[in-house]
């Protein structure tokens, strides 16, 4: 019988040996991935590169989909070791291109980390009228992991890995306008619900791939100050968020409670690289992780809103982000959105 995470079901702790202040270093200790291959999208910069120096220092074969070639050679010229390839999760063409080279290379997917993603820009939409933060951060993820579903099936025990964000509280999926075609734009309500979208697709597809021997994990880096995602904040937006007030003065509690949960880049990317390789999560899939540990559940604290007082210190899994018709919904709107569906026995 197929396990599932629908509601929360599987989201216990597994009190792994890590934690908050953990690094990838930490995690890929005596890990041994020498023949494994691995795709990670965002690969050069940020906590997508950091993962990508992990995975191979541990003897992995990485490939890096970049729409930035120029920027990518240069943060990864001294990782000689990395593949680096066009793709652009904003063009559906450059994703199927993409997809297929690596396809006809007739190489197993050991490793999908879905890594890439942007955050709080204004209202922009690809060719196909389609509100950027959704189709970058969750419609391109899905169809890109459909077109490489041959290599992560030939693995014999794939792992895909979705890299989410507590910001998923912001927002569930709304149904009826993803695309904000005619409700207001609000770009911490639009990353939200990209990020409720990534840990709906992980339940889902853990739950449809599993017999095939491919687990699908969602996460929350953490809070990392050292990557150039905040770039579109104004000082409106930080008002609006409670780190500073109407005269630009940072708000003490707000300040105290971020530098709690601050992470390096180092700490930041640990989690992904728990999820991709942790003995842990042999027999488990599905669920949202953080501080490289499964989350715990607690829906009072979205329930009750006290998570609205909370904007440095989220925590776990918001329960629409795992309600089961949410989930089922999502994967049907993504296929129809997308036009790819998954080749799934």
């Amino acid at each position: 019988m197929k396990e599932n995470n629908y509601n929360g079901t599987l989201q216990h702790p597994l009190h792994s040996e890590f934690g908050a202040t953990s690094t990838t270093n930490d995690i890929i200790k005596g890990i041994h991935l020498a023949g494994k291959n691995a795709i990670v999208t965002g690969g050069y910069n940020g906590i997508g590169l950091e993962t990508v120096k992990a995975l191979v220092a541990a003897g992995a074969n990485v490939v890096v989909p970049a729409r930035d070639m120029n920027k990518a050679g240069v943060n990864l010229k001294d990782i000689p070791e990395v593949e680096l390839e066009m793709m652009d999760l904003m063009n559906p063409d450059s994703i199927h291109t993409f997809a297929q080279r690596y396809i006809a290379t007739g190489k197993p997917l050991h490793l999908l980390i879905n890594n890439a993603g942007i955050m709080w820009n204004p209202l922009t939409r690809d060719a196909r009228g389609y509100e950027s933060q959704f189709a970058t951060n969750h419609l391109g993820h899905f169809q890109l992991t459909a077109a490489l579903w041959e290599a992560l099936v030939k693995a014999c025990g794939a792992r895909v890995v979705n890299v989410s964000s507590s910001g998923h509280y912001f927002s569930p999926v709304h149904f009826e306008d993803v695309n904000y075609n005619t409700r207001t734009y609000n770009k911490f309500e639009a990353y939200g619900q990209s990020k409720t979208a990534n840990i709906l697709f992980t339940v889902e597809l853990d739950k449809r791939a599993q017999a095939l021997g491919i687990r699908s994990f969602s996460l929350h880096p953490g809070l990392i100050l050292e990557t150039n995602l905040g770039r579109h904040l104004t000082f409106e937006d930080y008002v609006a968020i409670g780190a500073v007030d109407a005269n630009g003065n940072p708000i003490p509690e707000a300040e105290a409670a971020s530098k709690k949960i601050q992470k390096t880049i180092q700490q930041g990317a640990a989690t992904t690289i728990w999820c991709a390789t942790s003995a842990q999560l042999k027999n488990l899939g599905g669920v949202y992780c953080e501080n490289a540990d499964v989350a715990a559940y607690d829906p009072d604290f979205y329930t009750s809103g006290k998570w609205v007082n909370n904007m440095f210190g989220l925590k776990g899994v918001a329960p629409f982000a795992v309600d089961a018709e949410a989930a089922q919904k999502l994967w049907t709107l993504s296929e129809e959105l997308t036009g790819v569906k998954f080749n799934i026995a």
